[in-house]
């Protein structure tokens, strides 16, 4: 179960980004990767490809490591880790460790 999710804010905390922050736009689930707003640019070689699309050297992101982010709290702003709590109507919610405070919210 991955515990972040599309839309959170994150900081990195490892790798050649370390200290950036940003949205989660996309998760990749099987591999256990995440794509953040802003976070592990590089660059591509594009070759032409027919009278469209030009040739040349495109920025992109790539994504990174779920293990490599930790999420930050809406409630006391710190990255922290998560741990799951289940409801009375059997339904899950985040909770933050440093602050034990609801993280949806």
């Amino acid at each position: 179960m991955m515990r972040i999710h599309k839309g959170d804010n994150v900081k990195v905390i490892a790798g050649k980004d370390k200290g950036k922050t940003g949205i989660v736009e996309k998760v990749y689930l099987i591999e256990g990767r995440i794509l953040v707003a802003g976070v592990n640019k590089i660059k591509k070689h594009k070759k032409s490809s027919g009278n469209t699309k030009s040739a040349g050297i495109i920025d992109t992101q790539a994504p990174i490591a779920i293990s490599n982010v930790k999420l930050i709290c809406n409630k006391c702003h710190e990255p922290t880790r998560l741990t799951v709590k289940k409801l009375d109507d059997k339904s899950k919610t985040r909770i933050c460790k440093k602050c034990l405070q609801d993280v949806n919210n």
